[in-house]
């Protein structure tokens, strides 16, 4: 290969510019194609692939040699070179040479390497530069004998706009920028518009390649890809949709410069066929000075070359380092900035092992050879040092190559093809890794051997990963939610007798009663698309149900403790229950049916509505009579202000609240009480028939509150004090530290009553309490003292030194006092 900055060996050099999809790399391709040897180096390994396959095809296998970082297919006597730019084997002299992209003289990363293929490589005969319009300036500066072709583009290209995902044409490419992101995308279109291929610069290019003939051939419409469509990549494609504008660059996350957004736009429309662009997703619109360049075609050219001196100096380390430095003597060359490989030579020469055995030109060199190995698993920094660390030892070490012993167990660790997308991309990298060592024939023992088995190895995980990506983004699921969004008159939709809800066979949810549940979806725009198409074939169904829900019977209907309403069994409405407690004579009733007409559902949760309230007058029938009674004025004077305080606390309360009031309650208003199912014990008043378990199950589901558990035994009270209400529902009273059922407590003083104000042994095993908890309760209710029987018909004694009490002594005292302090009459005189 000749060196034009020497003046050696003058070649024709011409340089290709203009936008993109003109159709220049098949042009360098048939100029190639008319020279007796050539060489075309091109900027990805995936396009490297494709100009490899359609040589081949034209000219036969043993005409073409593939050769990039990661694979080497050379036949014995090949004419015809393709490699990606950096794998060049610019040693070899040929008729032709071609650089694709050359735009790349500017990219931070590969930049440099760019530019010493467009200072120093030429063909024998003919050289071709092949890129953007925006090089047109630099090249004319860097090669002065360049012949400049321009080349127009065909067809027009102009802006759509901004498109949701749902409504993107056919045969649209959606470009993000990240893995994740092109992932989320092609789920989605997969579940709204029947599927779609990924491609991405980390796919292996047997994956891509298949992944491409499965857009191209139609069976799927849209394309999701990284930037990695900008470079060459040739398919039929009518609109490009950026779902995002931002991307990172190794460095920084950074906006799109307008050229680059130009490549990639360009990709829409073929030779005649005019192509759109447009933003999609969250992408902002794009400004109209922007528009205007991508559509016109100006963009800023470039102005510097990023450049590394190539003639390194391998005498010492400190040489190694300040050769690496130094600075390009020529207008239009920038140096560029600190490229990995420099970055890892500088971290291992810190290493006091490496520098005692890089000492000597050789090793030196072997030590840059091992800086140089990509990072394809995108690691740490340590990490990679580490590998690159290995690498150099085993070439320094005695046999000076990496034997079996070391390849063997990397290989064995990525020979499995199980799990799932990303677990498989993962170990294609690594067999990327593995396979750039195996193709360093002077760093592996056997190295043929395991240049064989690395490249069987990543065919056998290419296929698996085009299986995994067609399964997972292409399938029969996403047929049927674009039908039914598309409502076509064919659709097959059902509901099986287990509610499991079906678009064209496959599931999309569960109807249980009218509640639907549809499946859950990976982001936001998925689960709204998946419910647009789901409600559409299950909204019919749904409104048959309701309708028949209207016109139940009462039968039909039950409730739950924790407030839940069943409609035969399935869960169909939430009682709308407050801390304090709803009202169950007016209940208020949640339909959980977020679906059909409003007045259908209105008329449900009415229909619920009235059951409840219905069902309550059966199963808290003597809390309903006496609050009727109240309501209509049959109870006056104080047995009006117990019911009262009964009904406010759902029938159930502190006796000692309401001490004062009984205490003064005639016989025949005490049987006005009982008349109305109201018992008055020692510690408690309450309504009886409220504690059997229709009514208390039914009650405690108007309670919004955490259940307590239905047991007899004693329940330790929660720092914050239940609601009078949640007491009631569960028949219990408060005690302390205690919750204890309103009927033990009553027992409990008729056990204390019979022993004379004590619980023997047998009655706190009648009980179930210990004596530590009988002692609590008992004094929390403050009935230590002992208690006179009262004589029939007489009032209850009050409570000794409450108010009540105090009240007696002063209603009894006045008369005595009276009559000693009346005056005594004067006699006559």
């Amino acid at each position: 290969m000749s060196d034009r900055s020497a003046g050696l060996a003058p070649s024709r050099v011409t340089a290709v510019l203009g936008p993109t999809n003109t159709g220049k790399t098949h042009l360098a391709v048939e100029r190639m194609l008319g020279h007796a040897s050539g060489m075309i180096g091109l900027p990805l390994r995936l396009l490297a692939r494709e100009i490899y396959e359609r040589i081949v095809r034209l000219r036969g296998a043993a005409a073409v040699a593939l050769i990039t970082g990661e694979e080497k297919i050379v036949p014995p006597r090949p004419h015809y070179f393709v490699c990606t730019v950096e794998a060049m084997p610019l040693e070899r002299s040929v008729e032709f040479l071609a650089i694709d992209e050359i735009q790349l003289v500017a990219d931070p990363e590969r930049g440099h390497v760019f530019t010493q293929r467009l200072l120093h490589a030429r063909g024998r005969f003919e050289t071709m530069f092949l890129g953007a319009g925006t090089m047109e300036p630099l090249i004319r500066r860097l090669v002065p004998d360049v012949e400049i072709v321009t080349r127009d583009r065909l067809s027009t290209l102009s802006y759509a706009g901004s498109k949701k995902l749902t409504r993107l044409p056919r045969r649209s490419a959606i470009v993000a920028f990240s893995t994740d992101r092109v992932y989320a995308i092609a789920e989605l279109i997969r579940r709204q518009r029947g599927g779609a291929a990924v491609v991405m610069g980390s796919l292996s290019p047997r994956t891509r390649n298949a992944q491409v003939a499965l857009y191209q051939s139609g069976e799927v419409d849209f394309l999701v890809a990284t930037d990695a469509i900008g470079m060459g990549l040739n398919m039929d494609v009518d609109h490009v949709a950026f779902a995002g504008l931002r991307k990172f660059d190794g460095r920084r996350t950074r906006w799109l410069h307008a050229h680059e957004i130009g490549q990639i736009a360009g990709r829409a429309g073929r030779h005649l066929r005019d192509g759109t662009f447009g933003v999609t997703a969250e992408a902002e619109d794009l400004d109209p000075d922007l528009v205007e360049q991508v559509v016109e075609h100006r963009f800023d050219p470039v102005e510097a070359a990023e450049w590394r001196n190539a003639r390194l100096d391998f005498d010492t380390l400190p040489d190694l380092l300040r050769s690496l430095t130094v600075t390009p003597q020529r207008s239009g060359l920038s140096l560029t900035a600190e490229a990995l490989d420099e970055t890892l030579l500088r971290r291992l020469i810190k290493d006091e092992e490496i520098a005692r055995i890089g000492r000597s030109r050789g090793a030196i060199m072997r030590l840059w050879e091992a800086c140089q190995l990509p990072d394809f698993q995108k690691t740490t920094l340590d990490e990679h040092s580490r590998l690159a660390k290995d690498v150099f030892t085993a070439l320094t070490s005695k046999r000076g190559r990496l034997t079996d012993d070391w390849m063997a167990p990397r290989f064995a660790f990525v020979d499995r093809d199980d799990g799932q997308i990303d677990q498989l991309s993962a170990r294609l990298s690594a067999v990327r890794t593995l396979s750039y060592i195996a193709n360093r024939p002077d760093w592996v023992h056997d190295a043929q051997a395991w240049r064989d088995k690395t490249r069987a190895l990543e065919d056998r995980l290419s296929d698996v990963l085009h299986e995994r990506l067609t399964a997972r983004f292409v399938d029969r699921r996403t047929t049927a939610l674009m039908r039914a969004l598309n409502v076509r008159d064919d659709t097959f939709a059902g509901v099986a007798d287990d509610g499991e809800v079906t678009v064209e066979g496959q599931v999309v949810g569960q109807l249980q009663g009218v509640h639907f549940q549809m499946e859950k979806g990976s982001s936001a725009l998925e689960d709204r698309t998946l419910r647009q198409a789901a409600v559409r074939a299950v909204t019919p169904e749904i409104n048959r149900r309701l309708g028949r829900l209207a016109a139940e019977t009462d039968d039909a209907f039950s409730v739950t403790p924790d407030g839940a309403v069943l409609w035969r069994g399935v869960l169909t409405a939430q009682i709308a229950a407050t801390p304090q407690g709803a009202d169950p004579f007016s209940p208020q009733a949640r339909l959980l049916a977020d679906l059909g007409p409003t007045p259908a559902r209105e008329r449900a949760q009415r229909r619920l509505e009235a059951w409840l309230a219905s069902e309550a007058g059966r199963a808290l029938r003597d809390l309903r009579r006496l609050r009727q009674a109240v309501e209509t004025g049959a109870l006056k004077g104080l047995p009006r202000g117990i019911a009262f305080r009964l009904i406010e606390a759902g029938g159930l309360i502190d006796r000692r609240e309401v001490e004062r009031d009984l205490a003064a309650l005639s016989q025949v208003e005490r049987r006005t009480l009982k008349s109305f199912a109201v018992r008055v014990g020692v510690h408690s008043v309450w309504l009886p028939g409220l504690q059997k378990p229709r009514a208390r199950h039914f009650a405690q589901a108007f309670v919004s509150a955490p259940l307590i558990p239905a047991t007899p035994d004693l329940i330790p009270a929660p720092v914050e004090p239940p609601s009078p209400r949640l007491l009631s529902a569960h028949g219990l009273r408060l005690a302390g530290r205690w919750l204890a059922p309103v009927e033990t407590l009553e027992k409990m003083a008729e056990l204390r009553a019979a022993n004379h104000g004590r619980l023997s042994d047998e009655a706190l095993t009648e009980l179930g309490w210990s004596p530590d908890q009988a002692k609590q309760i008992i004094a929390a209710l403050k009935t230590e003292r002992a208690r006179q029987p009262d004589k029939p018909g007489a009032a209850p004694r009050p409570v000794k030194d409450s108010p009540f009490a105090a009240l007696a002594a002063l209603t009894e005292a006045p008369p005595a006092r009276a009559r000693r302090r009346r005056p005594r009459r004067k006699a006559k005189a």
